[in-house]
């Protein structure tokens, strides 16, 4: 490892995460006062994704795990929020911490068998898991296959009405603030300290005593149950559960997210799934090919920018500091 400083995340610091936290809690008004009210949705589209995001960095940005597999626990949390929610459980304080617990459960599953391979190997176990699940839920006609499972309300939530989307965007914003808290808090402990120490030095790290099967399959586990929120959260954003939630694709564009922000920032998931998702918003308006700018965005990021955005910000601030 290169220091042991870098292995401390300071994140905005207080001053900036509270400047941030009020910021984002003002944007619905703001956008309401705009009569751009849609935006609120997109704003917690962009909220969700963030979780997302953040939860595929801690393993592959902390970890050096290269999951290309992760969409399938968001998808699981989905569709155990609209499996419950068929069967009239509505409660988001039965299904939500379900959600988690059924993607920790897969992460567990799959985190003991791919684990203990490396390289391409564990790339290819954690998509093959990803597509199984990704066509079991097609061949389920039970939950709509296909064609998914429709969601006739979201969530039940004492005191809170989530069918408002300010509402909502307030709950996916306070669980937004409470993961982004917590990974931090994580990453600055010494389970984190050893992750990354694992990610830059496995055989060393094993020489010295670290449990590395044992400390990378937790970190998997974990990162499993927070994608597993963020697909309870997407699943009542978007009204409905399809398979496509899975698919190989979606953990690419969550990869994608990561490497564009920053894999291994404390905010690199954050910041991709913000540009990721409001430039396709902003070129989707202008052309039906915006795929090809964001493929530009990447290369550029890849050949020009290595550590993401969150590398662009921090040269910027040492550039400002001499």
């Amino acid at each position: 490892m290169s220091s042991s400083v870098s292995l401390h995340h300071k994140g905005l610091g207080r001053w900036g995460s509270l400047a941030l936290l009020l910021a984002l809690a003002a944007l619905p008004f703001v956008l309401t006062a705009l009569g751009w009210e849609f935006y609120t949705g997109v704003a917690t589209r962009v909220l969700i994704f963030a979780i997302a995001a953040t939860s595929l960095n801690l393993i592959l940005g902390f970890g050096g795990m290269v999951s290309f597999g992760h969409a399938a626990f968001v998808g699981l949390g989905a569709y155990t929020v609209g499996i419950l929610m068929d069967a009239g459980v509505s409660s988001a304080w039965i299904a939500w911490p379900a959600a988690m617990l059924a993607s920790a459960a897969a992460a567990a599953l799959i985190g003991a068998i791919s684990l203990r391979t490396r390289g391409v190997y564990f790339i290819m176990i954690t998509l093959a898991f990803a597509q199984m699940f990704y066509y079991l839920m097609v061949s389920l006609k039970a939950y709509g296959g296909d064609d998914g499972l429709p969601l006739p309300q979201r969530s039940a939530l004492l005191g809170l009405d989530l069918k408002n989307d300010q509402s909502f965007y307030f709950t996916v914003l306070l669980l937004a603030a409470l993961v982004m808290a917590g990974v931090q808090r994580l990453l600055n402990s010494p389970f984190g300290w050893l992750l990354q120490g694992i990610k830059e030095n496995e055989t060393r790290m094993a020489a010295v005593g670290t449990r590395v099967f044992a400390l990378q399959w937790q970190a998997f586990v974990l990162a499993g149950a927070i994608a597993g929120l963020a697909g309870a959260l997407l699943a009542n954003l978007n009204g409905l559960v399809t398979p496509h939630l899975m698919h190989w694709s979606q953990s690419g564009q969550l990869m994608i997210m990561v490497i564009i922000g920053g894999a291994g920032a404390l905010w690199g998931g954050a910041l991709g799934a913000a540009a990721l998702l409001l430039l396709e918003e902003l070129l989707s308006g202008y052309t039906l090919h915006w795929q090809m700018a964001l493929g530009l965005l990447l290369l550029a990021v890849v050949l020009f920018a290595p550590q993401g955005l969150s590398g662009l910000v921090r040269r910027s601030k040492a550039v400002r500091h001499g």
